[in-house]
């Protein structure tokens, strides 16, 4: 999941226990994907695609 949303251009901004935080420099809202026994939660994924959506992100080229 890390991966996927790198690939849309966010970016790691720090990582607190096991909470990963990730920015976009052209979206105010913030994702916190969260590692539970090698997943993201579900909730954490609809976010994710909640951003993508609203923000209209794609990936970068390359990172197909």
């Amino acid at each position: 999941m890390l991966r996927l949303a790198e690939a849309y251009g966010l970016q790691l901004d720090r990582v607190s226990a096991s909470h990963h935080i990730l920015v976009h420099p052209a979206v105010p809202a913030v994702l916190n994907l969260q590692n539970v026994k090698g997943q993201a939660k579900p909730y954490q994924i609809r976010q994710f695609l909640k951003i993508v959506e609203d923000y209209n992100l794609s990936m970068k080229a390359g990172d197909e």
